[in-house]
């Protein structure tokens, strides 16, 4: 599945907006973030669900959203409101992405690809409706590599850690924060990291984006850098953003830095003059650089060039 040519789309922040609240649409469509998702999952109570899929339609047929990625979180198929989600946002054409929560097997995408699939025959679009997923139960955790190679339209999968917590059952009241009582060598840790891992080596093997989830306490920046940071040193490339503050956090940290693109480009310019030596590894500052660190520079130069002027 990892050559299968997926959709190039930059995904730095991902900004949460209930479908109920139709006074944020504007504000978001013209704000920072990357991406946006009208939500009509948790967000929403359940009384008003049918009210927020008429908001969510009405906004993707009128709203400017510019050139964001704009998706819809449809209610989880063990609902009664999920197919009907799902059949009045794909007839949309500037919905971009469903995206699907609490994904258990590779057969909820699948299925989701095929009515998808259906629909598209009755409304043809320019270009196919995407999916991006969240993992948020301990089942879709243990199938996520299978989960990963479903379907060619999956884009993403996003590490869903509220209601992950509540199945693990360890209690954490502030999701997405790290917990004190999880300390390795006196220092504290990362409780997620074993599944932030497994997410994102499972996207990587299939040429999909990993997002990391939300931060719930949007009061405190500093502890949700700190957790972006964390995320992208697993290998994640964007964040959920619960709150407009945090978009523009994660849209720095997901960012391949100055520094990061100057020596990338070093190195594919002291590395192609070595080549032509006949040289396949030299020596910088002591460090080996060899074939492999060509490969990381052609990396960050090509996310760089995906973000165009997002990077400095």
């Amino acid at each position: 599945m990892a050559d299968i040519a997926r959709i190039q789309r930059v995904q730095r922040s991902e900004l949460a907006v209930p479908a109920t609240s139709p006074h944020f649409f504007q504000k978001a469509a013209q704000g920072p973030a990357d991406s946006i998702f009208l939500d009509l999952e948790d967000a929403v109570a359940p009384n008003r669900r049918e009210e927020g899929r008429a908001n969510a339609v009405k906004a993707l047929n009128d709203v400017d959203w510019g050139t964001k990625i704009v998706s819809v979180r449809v209610n989880g198929l063990d609902t009664p409101w999920a197919i009907a989600d799902i059949m009045a946002v794909a007839r949309c054409p500037r919905l971009d992405m469903i995206l699907l929560p609490k994904v258990q097997t590779s057969e909820d995408v699948r299925f989701v690809d095929r009515l998808l699939g259906c629909l598209e025959l009755e409304t043809p679009r320019e270009r196919r409706v995407g999916i991006e997923i969240l993992i948020e139960t301990t089942r879709g955790l243990a199938e996520v590599e299978a989960i990963a190679a479903s379907s060619p339209r999956l884009e993403g999968i996003i590490f869903g850690v509220g209601d992950y917590s509540i199945e693990l059952e360890n209690f954490d009241t502030v999701f997405g924060a790290p917990n004190p009582e999880y300390a390795v060598g006196g220092a504290e840790n990362d409780q997620w990291h074993f599944a932030l891992a497994r997410i994102a080596n499972a996207c990587r093997a299939h040429g999909l984006r990993p997002i990391d989830g939300p931060f719930a306490n949007y009061g405190d920046p500093d502890a949700y850098r700190a957790s972006a940071i964390r995320a992208r040193a697993l290998g994640f490339e964007g964040k959920w953003a619960i709150h407009p503050s945090q978009v523009a956090i994660a849209n720095e940290i997901f960012s391949p830095t100055p520094a990061q693109i100057a020596w990338a480009r070093r190195i594919a310019d002291r590395m192609a003059a070595a080549a032509s030596d006949g040289q396949g590894a030299i020596g910088i500052e002591g460090v080996l650089i060899d074939r492999a660190h060509v490969k990381l520079a052609e990396k960050i130069l090509a996310r760089a060039t995906l973000f165009q002027g997002a990077v400095a």
